[in-house]
């Protein structure tokens, strides 16, 4: 009973990373110093997807559904959990460079806009 509910610790915990790595930025808006935990939590995302590892979340799942009984799966979190609703046919290399291109654009174009926007208020 206690294994279950680890893993569903581990995989909300994993979602909320990936969550926060994707729309982190727009949180420091309000929060400037989440920038300092932000940026790594970015570039670790980026490297992930670039460089087709796993994050270290998924293998450590497996072990507590190992652990339990439960059924386990081989792919990395993104693949099991959503590519099959976002792209149902699955991940390919091109799509994981695809994603850490597009969240390198989000994140430098909000920060961009966060940093162009101070400057111009200090500028007044």
């Amino acid at each position: 009973m206690l294994y279950p509910f680890l893993v569903d610790i581990v995989v909300i915990i994993h979602f909320l990373f990936m969550l926060f790595v994707v729309t982190g930025s727009f949180f420091v808006f309000r929060w400037r110093r989440l920038a300092w935990v932000h940026v790594p939590a970015a570039i670790w995302g980026v490297l992930i997807e670039w460089t087709g590892w796993i994050c270290p979340l998924t293998p450590l799942e497996n072990f507590l559904r190992t652990r339990g009984e439960l059924a386990t799966y081989t792919s990395g979190f993104i693949e099991h959990y959503i590519i099959p609703v976002i792209y149902p046919e699955g991940l390919t290399r091109e799509c994981q460079i695809l994603s850490g291109t597009a969240l390198i654009a989000i994140n430098i174009t909000v920060y961009g806009w966060m940093i162009f926007s101070r400057l111009r208020r200090e500028n007044k």
